[in-house]
């Protein structure tokens, strides 16, 4: 019964410093900057992926309708950078997800006594690389989405001569 007074009165007397709770909210201040870009990135992200599902789905009904354009032909390409567009979301929301924690961690530090900083920083690195792998798909897709007409089409048709090789590696 005493331990847990104990317990609690330290608690309440590591915590009620003004003093320590600005430290903990101007070091939560960089992450939550970090969460605003990256809410920023995923509603630009989010756009194109939409762009890209409605695009697909529209050649698609057209072609199901027998109404065959070479609209038709991009589709592998498309299908590719939806690919490489819904990986992008993932990996910023993973990230953001992951600076949520860095925000709940160092408020909890001004419960606990165990030094966290290299749970901190390993969850900091964590971030960056899936904001990195993130970016370089998302450079990937609009790269791709400059791209003419023709070099889609050509684009389309590599895709499907590297998956019929695949087929017909792994049917040997």
């Amino acid at each position: 019964m005493f331990d847990a007074l104990s317990l609690t009165g330290d608690l309440i007397e590591r915590t009620s410093s003004t003093v320590r709770v600005q430290e903990i909210v101007q070091l939560s201040l960089a992450p939550v900057f970090l969460l605003a870009a990256i809410g920023a990135m995923l509603n630009v992200m989010n756009l194109r992926l939409t762009w890209l599902f409605d695009r697909i789905e529209l050649i698609e009904r057209q072609e199901e309708a027998g109404e065959l354009t070479r609209e038709v032909e991009e589709l592998p390409a498309l299908i590719q950078r939806q690919s490489y567009a819904q990986i992008a979301v993932k990996l910023s929301t993973s990230a953001a997800l992951t600076i949520c924690l860095v925000v709940a961690i160092l408020f909890v530090s001004a419960f606990i006594e165990p030094r966290i900083g290299t749970l901190v920083a390993i969850l900091w690195v964590a971030t960056m690389a899936q904001l990195s792998v993130a970016l370089a798909l998302f450079f990937r897709e609009t790269s791709l989405a400059a791209a003419t007409a023709r070099e889609r089409r050509k684009r389309s048709r590599e895709i499907l001569a590297k998956q019929r090789e695949h087929r017909h590696s792994v049917n040997d």
